[in-house]
């Protein structure tokens, strides 16, 4: 099969969004150029989310197949989750309570591909397909930073809706670890079989939890009773 994108990367994040069979989140495909002549390196990268809860993220440098990632992929993500927690904050989709949403919370979802291109490309891995030049992180970082805040800037609608997609998928993160929290503080004490007398606390704070030993019944009931609910 032949494969020709007229729209470079641009045609190529909408055909593995059209086989996924994904609904994207913002509705235009984000595109980052640039070109250092002095320094022989450049970037091109084509991004766009969807209600996916997984990220497919590809990168090459000099069209080779970076599969193992590299320093092009360290500087994209590094960009893209400050530039998201600073925009969220900035128009209050973040409040000043909340914690800052993690790279994965901001990838969730996210169909992107990296492409870098330099003069002498370090390759390292097992298999050589981890790109390793320190300059490209640097690089991808600086300009992904700037043309992404600018389409941010330009695009609100959108740009809350990604936000708000990452917002979601940081939400349903908490949910799950305090459900695990919970299964692994239940699975403790079904695992052995407490005396009668002994009840456990009922609060989930260690801070404020104690063990009470109920020593017997008095005319009034027991210690369990009478103690503060």
């Amino acid at each position: 099969d032949d494969f020709h994108y007229e729209r470079g990367l641009v045609d190529y994040v909408e055909y593995l969004n059209k086989i996924r069979k994904a609904e994207v989140v913002n509705d235009d495909i984000i595109e980052v150029e640039s070109e250092d002549t002095e320094r022989h390196i450049s970037l091109e990268l084509a991004m766009q989310w969807t209600t996916s809860y997984t990220e497919n993220v590809f990168t090459f440098a000099n069209t080779i197949n970076t599969h193992e990632g590299g320093t092009h992929e360290e500087g994209f993500r590094a960009a893209l989750t400050t530039l998201i927690n600073k925009y969220a904050r900035s128009n209050n989709l973040l409040k000043e309570k909340d914690d800052n949403l993690t790279g994965e919370d901001i990838r969730e979802g996210l169909t992107a591909v990296i492409s870098v291109k330099l003069s002498e490309p370090q390759f390292e891995g097992q298999t050589k397909t981890k790109l390793g030049n320190t300059e490209a992180k640097a690089f991808v970082q600086k300009i992904v930073g700037d043309q992404l805040t600018d389409w941010l800037d330009r695009n609100p609608g959108q740009a809350k809706r990604v936000i708000t997609k990452a917002i979601d998928a940081a939400t349903a993160r908490l949910a799950a670890r305090k459900a695990r929290e919970t299964a692994r503080r239940k699975s403790v004490f079904e695992s052995f079989s407490m005396p009668e007398k002994l009840k456990d606390c009922t609060s989930k704070d260690p801070s404020i939890s104690e063990i009470f030993l109920v020593e017997g019944d008095s005319a009034g009931g027991s210690a369990v009773s009478g103690r503060d609910p």
